[in-house]
């Protein structure tokens, strides 16, 4: 599509809940938001969607055209997407459906839509089936948070739990098999990597400094906390790298690699929650900020 056609109706589609007219009028539509696989700039394009078996899917298939959309590449670079739909807006984790399991979904895209059918009959490539799945809340969490120490548990607990899934997923691939472990867990370790980035990367440049300045006791301890981030971002990037070539590596050195990466986060993350936790527990979550200065 015109990119000033995809304006209009990115547009059309905020300013009225998720309603276009139009070619679109009626249809099913969502709006996509990727990160660029090479600018890292987001990226929004409005595509038709298809709900079966309680997935949500969208199809990558540019009308039939012979390469990949985009946005495509964006998200196997990326996993982590932004989804409007309706008046819902919410993160997700993109995920391209493989073999058999992408057959199945396909047959039922073709279904509900038949001019998919249309599109992959007039290209070679086999039009990617991707499955928008969407974290579900931790459990045990309170339903907001109401200060600094709850959003620090909420964004532990989604670590712990993404680390779970993913490990779970390793060790369901027998050991040596040649056909390497699939898009799938790798779209769950991207995933799992970014979130840990962005959350590290948020504590080093804010939430550290300012409990520096307000609690100058905790100098010692953060400085620690500090060294460890930088030892587990080692061992994710060594952990990207080993998924840049998922098709060639081994099974066995990903597991232990995420092994080794979860016994290393899990004692940082219990670390930090036993000394840090008191502390942010007075800060109140959103910030409080100052009233206006009485002249």
């Amino acid at each position: 599509m015109h990119m000033s056609f995809n304006l209009n109706i990115i547009e059309e589609f905020r300013a009225n809940g998720g309603r276009v007219g139009g070619p679109f009028e009626g249809g099913d539509l969502l709006l996509l938001t990727t990160t660029g696989a090479r600018s890292g700039r987001p990226h929004t394009v409005p595509l038709g969607f298809v709900r079966s078996g309680g997935l949500l899917l969208v199809v990558a298939s540019a009308a039939g055209a012979p390469e990949h959309p985009q946005w495509y590449h964006n998200l196997l670079a990326h996993p982590v997407v932004r989804v409007e739909l309706g008046t819902e807006t919410f993160d997700a984790i993109a995920v391209p459906a493989e073999g058999d399991r992408r057959k199945r979904l396909f047959e039922a895209v073709v279904r509900t839509a038949p001019g998919y059918g249309d599109y992959q009959a007039h290209t070679e490539r086999e039009l990617p089936v991707v499955v928008l799945e969407r974290p579900e809340a931790p459990p045990g969490l309170p339903s907001e948070a109401r200060s600094l120490a709850d959003k620090l548990l909420e964004a532990h607990t989604w670590l712990r739990a993404q680390l779970r899934h993913v490990r779970a997923e390793a060790q369901s691939h027998s050991p040596g098999r040649p056909a390497g472990l699939g898009l799938q867990l790798r779209q769950h370790c991207l995933a799992f990597c970014a979130g840990l980035t962005h959350h590290h990367t948020g504590e080093d440049s804010a939430i550290f400094p300012a409990l520096a300045r307000s609690h100058p006791e905790l100098a010692g301890v953060l400085e620690q906390l500090g060294e460890q981030h930088r030892a587990i971002g080692r061992i994710k990037e060594e952990l990207v790298a080993l998924l840049a070539e998922i098709e060639i590596s081994e099974p066995d050195r990903l597991r232990s690699e995420l092994d080794r990466m979860s016994a290393e986060l899990e004692a940082h993350l219990d670390h930090e929650e036993a000394e840090l936790l008191p502390a942010l527990a007075g800060i109140p979550f959103p910030p409080v900020l100052p009233g206006p200065t009485a002249l």
